[in-house]
């Protein structure tokens, strides 16, 4: 019997290649419904060729231009476009898998959706998690729902780990997720005001999004991860470790209270993490290149401490300071820093002002324990007011 699927967020990155390797298994896999944004022809050509049954687009604009071009198409997709419309396609008694591929804050909603469908859940959202903290948790406890990382690093962990989930904190002295250092790990950070979006972009490794890609040049990114990695997989801040490992062979390991070290090699290639999730417990042909270790050159390690790093990527410590901080300061951060790339990316602040903008949210929104998901959007409405008065105290 097919695994039916559920893409949320099909026309970014994660979505594509989790369409590709769906395409590669049309014996395993019926594809039940996909969302987007704003990227209609996308959207379109992926419609035809997996025959959805529901097509979300959430700008409801570009929801009425799709629909035109899905009955000019003569497809059989009906086309929702409320948010409410996100969190049916994740629930819908007739989805086995959703695949979280929504970027940013947008995303949580439907993720808990999931969660409390007791879906298998494909988590590439990382801001499920770090917006939703213990209450996203709770609710795949509740729902019964299975979790399942797809950030590569998150990803290696879980497979580096034991399958007992109840004796890893027993057996596990650390966790150390791996990070490339991104395109500006040799950089002088006197320099780093000069950045421009499309130097930020220029990921030497990956090939990603425009957000995602300015994460990876701040590392704030690797800040979000440690957030999601300690929600994942239960371990206290200080048994969270990160490596500069700049050629991302290494996707992330686990040093173990003996202190033999598990990790998980592979090319820097999502589809390797994507047919693992989909496949979960199984394995199945990704379309990924194997790792020829013949053509390996040196793999190579740095310290955050050294080189300059905390110079050139100061928003990293945030992660262990926001979770040593009141319940609801990740999503403070995580707001803030949406807000700020935004803005970067707009052209309306300086690359290093982003680190700036995190600061002065993190000092001014009040926090008081999130109980529910309207608590959090709050406390993300009241943080993102907070980041637009910084960025316009930083704009020209």
């Amino acid at each position: 019997m097919k695994q039916r699927i559920t893409v949320l967020g099909s026309t970014g990155s994660v979505g594509a290649n989790t369409l590709d390797v769906i395409a590669r298994h049309p014996q395993r896999f019926e594809v039940f419904a996909l969302s987007a944004a704003t990227q209609v022809d996308l959207l379109l050509r992926q419609c035809i060729e997996f025959r959805p049954r529901y097509a979300v687009v959430v700008s409801e604009p570009h929801a009425r231009e799709f629909a035109r071009k899905v009955k000019d198409a003569g497809l059989k997709v009906q086309v929702l476009s409320s948010p409410d419309d996100l969190q049916m396609i994740a629930s819908h008694p007739e989805v086995d898998s959703v695949m979280a591929a929504i970027v940013g804050a947008a995303g949580l909603a439907a993720c808990l959706a999931a969660a409390r469908a007791g879906k298998k859940l494909l988590l590439a959202n990382k801001e499920a998690l770090v917006v939703g903290g213990a209450l996203f948790i709770e609710a795949v406890r509740q729902g019964g729902a299975t979790l399942l990382p797809i950030d590569s690093e998150h990803s290696a962990i879980f497979q580096s780990l034991p399958e007992d989930a109840s004796t890893w904190d027993e057996r596990v002295e650390k966790i150390i997720l791996t990070a490339s250092g991104g395109p500006f790990r040799t950089r002088d950070p006197a320099t780093l005001e000069a950045v421009t979006p499309e130097q930020a972009c220029a990921h030497p490794n990956w090939v990603m999004g425009r957000k995602i890609s300015v994460d990876s040049a701040t590392m704030m990114n690797k800040a979000l991860e440690v957030i999601e990695a300690h929600y994942l997989f239960g371990l206290p801040p200080q048994r969270l470790e990160v490596v500069i490992h700049p050629q991302s062979v290494i996707h992330s390991m686990v040093q173990y209270r003996d202190t033999s070290v598990v990790a998980q090699l592979g090319t820097p290639d999502m589809r390797v993490p994507i047919a693992y999730g989909l496949s979960w417990p199984a394995r199945m042909a990704s379309g990924a290149q194997a790792l020829d270790f013949s053509s390996l050159a040196d793999m190579s390690f740095e310290a955050l401490d050294s080189r300059g790093h905390a110079q050139r990527f100061p928003g990293l410590a945030l992660a262990w300071s926001v979770l040593a901080a009141p319940a609801g300061t990740t999503a403070v951060l995580n707001a803030a820093n949406e807000c700020a790339v935004e803005a970067f990316l707009a052209r309306r602040i300086r690359f290093d002002q982003i680190h700036a903008v995190n600061l002065a949210s993190l000092e001014t929104v009040t926090i008081s324990s999130p109980r529910s998901l309207d608590d959090l959007l709050a406390i993300d409405a009241r943080t993102r007011e907070a980041a637009a008065r910084a960025i316009g105290r930083l704009t020209p």
